[in-house]
């Protein structure tokens, strides 16, 4: 090698050395600084925007501006609450946990975890015709912003009655202290319909 770097006669291998040393650092080093072209990742949405109308056991549910029809009835409000207390601690209990804070006995076992509805980031944003999608549909029910991690929670509908979830959606607001989020109404030409969470 000595002799490469020293002979006269070796000069032009000196040179073909001196480029290639050259190209091949000038390479690495461009390898390690290129961008690469690729998709961009797929954000997942904690709260995906809801349909504006559900299927329920084959009925129809029109979403914006539904309220709970529960609350109506507010001589009936302690029965609500006992039957959805009876309806949490039956089914939401393992997942969602004692203190409705997602850390229930299997939660660990789930990604995501499910939700800790004490967090002001869950339920307390939400309308309860948001809650009433996300219980009734499950995680099977999740539009495609909800992914990659899919939710666990079942298609409630398969297992509860409409009044079952609704009182259920009652308990989990008692309990947490959160108010649900109302629809806004304006009398300025939409009927009175709402234009969605205020």
């Amino acid at each position: 090698m000595e002799a490469v770097l020293a002979e006269p006669r070796l000069r032009v291998v000196r040179a073909v050395l001196l480029v290639v040393v050259t190209a091949l650092v000038g390479l690495v080093a461009y390898g390690q600084v290129a961008t690469t072209v690729a998709a961009p990742p797929n954000l997942r949405s904690i709260h995906p925007a809801p349909p504006a109308e559900i299927t329920f056991r084959g009925r129809s549910i029109t979403l914006t501006g539904l309220e709970n029809p529960l609350r109506a009835h507010p001589e009936s409000l302690a029965l609500y609450l006992a039957e959805g207390k009876g309806v949490y601690y039956r089914n939401c209990l393992p997942c969602h946990g004692d203190h409705l804070d997602g850390q229930g006995h299997f939660a660990s076992g789930f990604n995501p975890l499910p939700a800790n509805f004490q967090d002001n980031g869950t339920i307390a944003q939400l309308t309860e015709s948001f809650v009433f999608w996300r219980v009734a549909k499950g995680g099977p029910g999740l539009p495609r912003e909800g992914t990659p991690w899919n939710s666990a929670m079942p298609k409630w509908e398969d297992f509860l009655t409409e009044r079952e979830i609704w009182s259920v959606i009652l308990f989990l607001y008692d309990q947490t202290g959160w108010t649900p989020r109302t629809w806004e109404k304006t009398g300025t030409g939409d009927g009175g319909r709402g234009t969605g969470h205020d």
